[in-house]
């Protein structure tokens, strides 16, 4: 019997196994971010021990930083001024990478790593972040870790974990004009429920995966976490070899040829049985929107919200979907287009890459945002907001009525600084739409950035392919 990616993986960074059936994994690559990485360094620094390999260790300024312009290490997040000075001393003291606020690489942690050439194909990485497994798509094995253990990988570049199961999710077909990877994860997520992956490490494949672009393969795996993934990934190829060949951090000349070598070895086996297997035919998939209080709660913009009954009659789900409807002041049958906004959102590691900004500028072109709505784009590193920037990408935005931020999460999430307004009705390209992700009970529904911006230009959910071409 054939070896999937995910065992191959896991078996050529085996230590060894141990008796309470966990595996001592090694761990090849550590990312940290201000909000919890600081809380692993300083508690390091007080144990009196040290980063066993600082140079396969880098840190980001992500999370609670402002993305107004004009930043600075002061943010709007109540002790977020001692998060960000408390990682940048201890980051340096351990002699650990790290994108600081005025360095032009500094982004989002799942942007940056790609972006550098951080991650690549065959290894192992871990950061405190739920949606490191993003970085999948390059062919690693990458998840979330807590900060606990994010200490004992620093100090030992090991991790004791308890080996997931597998399994392949198949996306057949392929995708119509309008529809993309966040559609893609939506209606899997939707389909399957937000605890489908139940712990598996899945790997997508497929036509509609294999015509993916890179940042839209990385789409797909960041939300791999919200279908309770332990992790997501995607096997390299020729797409993959060329996005990595020449950043900063890839291999180049000789050593370029011997990773070739290797990566293209990275591929389950024609043969490999998985523990289960999904197949999603993305033929007749429509762009995607939510309409509750979790990605599961997603159906295709032409539909209506459903029925809160649920079929074997299931206390917990309907009594969900019941909350979540009282929650964002809808009912059963409700349109899902036409649902008027206060607010739109491009941003987060899900969706704030060039490649998202060129589809939804593409929307935004010689448009304007509708009266009355705050829009609002962040891109996720400073180098693609200098992209952008060379490609007239901000005029685009700002002409339209966007505001145009520097990089970071900003209101992916809210944890007591800028958000959105108290009951707000916000479109949104992050990843969770939990009560209060975005705001004191604003009302969150996940989109593509297609859909976000068509959205904001009309002021309310509507279907981007009404603003595109065949």
């Amino acid at each position: 019997m054939g070896l999937s990616l995910f065992e191959k993986l896991w078996r050529e960074h085996l230590v060894e196994s141990q008796e309470d059936g966990t595996d001592l994994v090694y761990i090849d690559r550590i990312f940290l971010h201000e909000r919890t990485g600081s809380i692993a360094l300083s508690s390091l620094e007080a144990d009196g021990r040290e980063v066993f390999c600082p140079q396969q260790v880098f840190c980001c300024m992500d999370h609670i930083v402002d993305t107004y312009l004009d930043r600075s290490d002061e943010t709007t997040m109540p002790s977020g001024k001692d998060f960000i000075v408390a990682t940048r001393s201890h980051s340096l003291a351990a002699g650990i990478t790290l994108f600081d606020l005025n360095d032009p690489r500094q982004g989002i942690v799942h942007v940056v790593s790609p972006e550098q050439g951080i991650v690549q194909p065959g290894m192992t990485l871990v950061c405190p972040d739920s949606h490191t497994c993003t970085q999948g798509a390059m062919g690693a094995l990458a998840w979330g870790i807590g900060s606990s253990e994010a200490e004992h990988a620093l100090v030992t570049k090991t991790l004791r974990v308890q080996r997931p199961r597998t399994m392949r999710v198949r996306f057949d077909g392929k995708l119509s004009l309008g529809v993309g990877p966040k559609d893609m994860i939506l209606h899997l997520i939707a389909s399957h429920g937000a605890n489908g992956g139940n712990g598996c490490a899945v790997e997508f494949t497929g036509q509609a995966v294999d015509e993916l672009d890179m940042e839209g393969r990385m789409t797909l795996c960041n939300m791999a976490v919200e279908f309770s993934a332990f992790t997501g990934l995607i096997a390299p190829d020729e797409k993959t070899f060329a996005f990595l060949q020449g950043r900063p951090y890839a291999p180049a000349g000789e050593q370029w040829q011997q990773a070739l070598s290797y990566w293209r070895q990275l591929r389950s086996d024609p043969d490999t049985v998985y523990d289960c297997e999904l197949v999603v035919d993305c033929s007749a998939l429509e762009p995607q929107v939510t309409w509750g209080t979790s990605p599961q709660h997603a159906t295709g913009i032409s539909g209506s919200v459903p029925a809160v009954a649920v079929a074997g009659n299931d206390a917990g789900e309907q009594g969900g979907r019941e909350k979540a409807l009282a929650y964002m002041d809808l009912q059963a049958g409700d349109t899902i287009a036409g649902q008027p906004l206060d607010a739109a959102f491009i941003g987060s590691c899900t969706n704030s890459r060039i490649g998202d900004l060129r589809l939804a500028a593409s929307i935004l072109r010689g448009r304007k945002v509708a009266p009355g709505l705050r829009a609002i784009c962040v891109p996720g590193s400073m180098q693609v907001k200098a992209q952008a920037e060379a490609e007239g990408l901000d005029r685009v935005f700002i002409d339209a009525g966007f505001e145009w931020r520097a990089s970071g999460c900003s209101m992916c999430f809210y944890a007591g600084g800028e958000h959105f307004g108290y009951r707000q009705r916000v479109i949104s390209t992050t990843n969770r739409n939990f009560e209060s992700r975005q705001g004191p009970e604003t009302r969150t529904h996940l989109a593509s950035p297609a859909v976000v911006a068509a959205s904001a230009v009309r002021g309310c959910i509507t279907d981007p392919r009404e603003f595109m071409e065949n």
